[in-house]
């Protein structure tokens, strides 16, 4: 089955969507606003011109027939009170010259005198005044328009007073505000819908070039992108393609070099060491002579362990390394590279505990040859890079369905920032000591196809660790 690229969610998408979203909403509530602002803007001016309207033409019709006594008036005042035909809705009220209620359309008995402040700046201006806010008396939100009522002689005789309350008006702009809000709503949801599907169609090809490109980062050359896009997307997949092409082209090349190479390196060598074993055999040889034919096969022979580590990377590039398996006492096996490098070691001062035990460790399948190279191969790094230590400790034991091989020496370690990468084909490091830096890779590469793990790590009190887990069962 295939795996589908992770879309990275926490990043541009992310991004994108916060900018996107929060500047449409930004927008939406400044038009949500201004449209509410609008509305109630028209409704409440609406309803002032008419309660003015009322309040001019009344005051007009009051001002023009004074000429009746107090008790006539308010007699008048009390009947066109009663019989305002607009009175379920406005309430008409007369006041005299001191602001003192003298009648109401809601009743034969007046009430209690209002006191909200156009009153006082009607009588004082002698004009219409509007006021919109809380009654004083019941908290209720109201809008009324007081208008003086002026006898011939300019006596101002009292105050005709329209109020109603703004439940309707209010009720009407909050409409428009949920419903602004709702539309609101639906564009932010078209909005993310819309961007999420656009960033979808974006991030899907952008994820899969992110996971192409890190297996070509890893090794995986040739890997190449589908698809279909014809955009600047589709411009970066056809880049990524052709490079991820070439240098599989160029890695080929060179393993193939690097294999002719070994081939026709292999036969000189041999001749190299098969002479330098001869001549050496001669008893008649001075000592110069003898000494001199030793650094010779010893050079020879390290040229070879070389090339054959240069054969076996490129048998691993191109897939050729094969393991022969078969029931091996790997305990057995360890021990003899053990006690055969053991000797070698204590020519160079290096002592090589094997730190034995009584523990009975079973057959596993693998390949003997394999596996005693990946040993041999530590074992030497152990003795270039932690000689100084004058110790290596090599042990061999099971745990769970593993048998855990362990060799550590004593010497300075391996960096921290280095530790991740040593296992890397050509990696050597800050190390000064020679070599192709491919023998962990390989090393590395037998382990994973006998199914176990090599690690390396710095072991409390210096030195390098190194464990390889093998598991009983192929």
């Amino acid at each position: 089955m295939i795996k589908k690229p992770v879309l990275n969610v926490g990043g541009l998408q992310r991004r994108w969507l916060r900018n996107t979203a929060s500047v449409v909403l930004a927008l939406g509530l400044v038009c949500v606003l201004a449209i509410t602002a609008s509305f109630a803007a028209y409704y409440y001016s609406t309803m002032q011109t008419d309660l003015t309207n009322r309040a001019t033409a009344t005051m007009e019709f009051f001002s023009s027939n004074l000429n009746q006594t107090y008790d006539g008036y308010y007699q008048t005042c009390m009947t066109y009170a009663q019989t305002y035909e607009g009175k379920d809705k406005i309430e008409l009220q007369f006041l005299d010259s001191e602001a003192n209620l003298m009648a109401s359309s809601y009743g034969s008995w007046p009430g209690e005198s209002p006191a909200t402040p156009e009153i006082q700046q009607a009588l004082s201006t002698r004009t219409v005044q509007a006021y919109v806010g809380n009654n004083p008396e019941t908290g209720e939100r109201i809008m009324a328009v007081s208008a003086p009522i002026v006898a011939s002689s300019g006596e101002i005789v009292g105050v005709l007073r329209f109020v109603t309350s703004t439940r309707m008006v209010d009720g009407q702009v909050l409409l428009v505000l949920l419903t602004s809000g709702m539309v609101l709503l639906v564009v932010m949801a078209v909005v993310l819908v819309s961007s999420n599907y656009y960033l979808h169609s974006i991030m899907t090809p952008v994820a899969e070039i992110t996971e192409k490109a890190k297996r070509i980062a890893t090794g995986s050359y040739g890997v190449q992108i589908n698809t279909h896009y014809k955009d600047e997307i589709g411009e970066l997949a056809e880049t990524i393609n052709e490079m991820s092409s070439k240098i599989a082209q160029n890695e080929k090349m060179q393993a193939e070099f690097i294999s002719q190479l070994s081939h026709e390196l292999r036969t000189p060598l041999t001749v190299i060491n098969g002479w330098s074993e001869t001549l050496l055999a001669d008893e008649n040889m001075d000592a110069d002579t003898r000494q001199g034919l030793k650094i010779i096969s010893s050079e020879a022979k390290r040229l070879t362990e070389m090339v054959m580590e240069l054969l076996d990377f490129t048998r691993m590039q191109d897939g050729r390394m094969t393991l022969a398996v078969e029931q091996t006492d790997i305990r057995g096996e360890f021990e003899d590279t053990v006690y055969m490098y053991g000797s070698r070691l204590s020519q160079e001062g290096i002592q090589l505990c094997y730190l034995d035990s009584d523990e009975d460790i079973p057959e596993i399948p693998c390949d003997p040859k394999r596996l005693r190279q990946v040993f041999l191969n530590i074992l030497d790094n152990a003795s270039k890079h932690g000689g100084e230590g004058k110790r290596i400790d090599a042990s061999i034991h099971c745990e769970e369905d593993n048998v855990v091989i362990q060799i550590r020496d004593y010497g300075p370690g391996i960096p921290e920032d280095e530790l991740p990468l040593v296992k890397k084909k050509f990696y050597k490091g800050s190390s000064s000591v020679r070599g192709t830096g491919i023998g962990l890779a390989v090393c590395d590469e037998i382990v994973e196809m006998h199914g176990g793990t090599l690690t390396l790590e710095n072991a409390e009190g210096g030195g390098t660790l190194v464990t390889i887990r093998l598991p009983m069962a192929h």
